[in-house]
């Protein structure tokens, strides 16, 4: 999903250029980035990449993007209430998914989901970097592999979101995540693009580009979807409705799964929620302003994981292998691990079982 090793960014636009808040302020971190592209002969392209990393996301109609809708539109203290009720109602939390009990009488349910997004953070924004594209091959060079063979040990389920074209570049990494014959592939876009600022025709298009590619390369039909920017532009929720797909893992209305709504409606897709708290790439980066050490992370996945045992909840997860795949931080991962073994009534389970069981599609194996 994501990270940004210049630190190009502020705080408030996260490391993948999802917007976690309103206004976009540069940080020194961002303004010594720029300065070194400038000095590279492509400020003016460093220049662009901080706003359009950030596209605010409101109503939008006839395909156009978020951006496009946004030129026109009156601040939110001039919408009427009519107005205000459409935008949220877009896409809500709707009817709760959280069973009375997992399977075999489990108390908790645990997702583990990996982003393998390797060179394509880098390559999206049409200004790559050696350096950078450097980092991003160490996901498929290095740390894939200590990933899988992580979970491997303990034999746990996970869930592999990759961007198509991050597969394309190293397609031995669908044989790396298939030997253990438990994993599940999801699509995370063609190229880890901005989906949120996208027109609804392209969006479509590169979402499909990406089902036909993961298919062919891997032999699995992809029925779940992580939207590259952790947010849906106006038009995501309807493609994702016309492709089929059995369950979203990109929005953060709850801990526990639940049914998205879009207009007041049940749509019948799953909502398997994320959460910043449980990612590591925005506390990872040495060189950012917002540093953790792995067994810091690692006591928050814990605190996290317990109140969801305390609920009998759910708990997901999300890792990417080139940041949590070094050396340092793949600890983080193993005490998580430990540490939830250490609990009677632990469910590991794909994203695919986790909701086919909330569905009661089929019984979860």
């Amino acid at each position: 999903m994501h990270t940004d090793p210049a630190g190009r960014r502020s705080v408030e636009c996260d490391l993948e250029g999802r917007r976690s808040g309103p206004t976009i302020r540069a940080t020194f971190a961002g303004i010594a980035g720029a300065r070194r592209r400038i000095a590279m002969g492509v400020g003016a392209a460093v220049t662009a990449m901080i706003p359009a990393a950030c596209q605010p996301t409101g109503p939008a109609a006839g395909g156009r993007s978020a951006a496009q809708a946004s030129d026109s539109t009156p601040p939110a203290w001039e919408w009427s209430m009519e107005r205000i009720t459409q935008t949220v109602n877009a896409a809500r939390a709707g009817k709760s998914l959280r069973p009375a009990s997992w399977p075999g009488g489990a108390r908790v349910a645990v997702l583990f989901s990996f982003d393998v997004d390797n060179e394509t953070v880098n390559l999206r924004f049409a200004q790559p970097t050696i350096g950078e594209l450097s980092q991003g091959q160490y996901g498929a060079r290095r740390g894939l592999e200590r990933v899988v063979s992580t979970i491997d040990r303990y034999q746990i389920p996970a869930t592999f979101f990759i961007p198509a074209v991050s597969l394309r570049l190293t397609p031995e990494m669908a044989g790396v995540i298939q030997k253990a014959g438990h994993h599940e592939f999801a699509v995370h876009g063609w190229i880890h693009e901005m989906n949120s600022s996208l027109d609804g025709p392209t969006e479509k298009r590169l979402v499909q580009q990406a089902m036909t590619e993961l298919e062919q390369m891997t032999g699995y039909k992809p029925v779940g979807y992580r939207a590259p920017s952790w947010n849906f532009s106006p038009n995501t929720l309807a493609i994702l409705r016309e492709l089929g797909f059995l369950y979203d893992s990109s929005l953060m209305a709850d801990d526990d799964p639940y049914e998205i709504d879009s207009g007041g409606a049940p749509t019948g897709i799953v909502e398997l929620p994320v959460e910043w708290i449980l990612d590591e790439a925005p506390l990872v980066n040495p060189r950012g302003n917002a540093y953790a050490t792995p067994r810091e992370l690692a006591q928050v996945w814990m605190d996290e994981f317990d109140k969801a045992y305390e609920e009998r909840g759910m708990f997901i997860l999300t890792t990417h292998p080139h940041l949590i795949g070094h050396r340092s931080r793949i600890v983080a991962l193993e005490q998580l691990i430990e540490h939830i073994r250490s609990k009677p009534g632990v469910w590991f389970a794909t994203h695919r079982q986790a909701a086919e069981y909330v569905k009661g599609i089929t019984p979860a194996g």
